[in-house]
């Protein structure tokens, strides 16, 4: 029961530290941030959320792990509202943190460095929705959605990958949105079984 406590703690923790007023990350121009705003808190570092819900998710996932029983009733309900939600809202600050990361650095002299520009539209809500269709695949016992998920957004999104950008940033933000999702369902999982 302390472990099921803890993963459930551990999963809204990490649910609502993506939800935390943090700075822009520097990849996002300032006009596509999102407004989150919390007058009572000063603004975090842009890696501070993704941090916090990583290791949340992480706490959680070792909880599950150790759980002698499956959790089922009311706590199996929230547990999985609870994981949706942390594949959602984790995802929405993760994948951008990645995205810092992963941009090229200019070299000296370079003309080719990375714009402030968003290179595909409709990330974060294509994103969600991948996130949200590839935990509930994981949570049903489905890993053939998963596929069916991929499959839909690389023909969706064929004709924008010409651009050698647009197929890098296709590929880093569908591997990070898919895996959190995978570790978000892994985790619920955990606790149903």
């Amino acid at each position: 029961m302390m472990a099921t406590t803890l993963a459930l703690l551990a999963l809204a923790l990490s649910a609502g530290a993506a939800l935390l007023p943090a700075r822009p990350v520097p990849t996002i121009p300032p006009t596509a941030a999102p407004g989150r705003r919390v007058r009572w808190l000063p603004p975090l570092r842009w890696w501070v959320p993704a941090l916090l819900s990583a290791g949340m998710l992480a706490l959680a996932g070792l909880a599950a792990a150790i759980v002698s029983a499956p959790v089922t009733g009311p706590a199996l309900v929230v547990a999985l509202v609870l994981v949706v939600a942390v594949a959602v809202t984790g995802g929405t600050v993760v994948v951008p943190a990645v995205f810092h990361l992963a941009r090229r650095r200019p070299e000296p002299g370079d003309g080719d460095a990375d714009d402030e520009r968003p290179v595909l539209r409709g990330g974060l809500v294509i994103g969600t929705l991948e996130r949200i269709a590839v935990v509930v695949a994981v949570l049903t016992g489905w890993p053939e959605g998963i596929a069916v998920v991929l499959a839909v957004k690389g023909l969706a999104r064929y004709p924008e990958l010409r651009d050698p950008r647009a197929s890098e940033y296709f590929i880093i933000g569908t591997f990070t949105s898919v895996l959190w999702a995978l570790a978000a369902g892994g985790v619920g999982a955990g606790l149903a079984a």
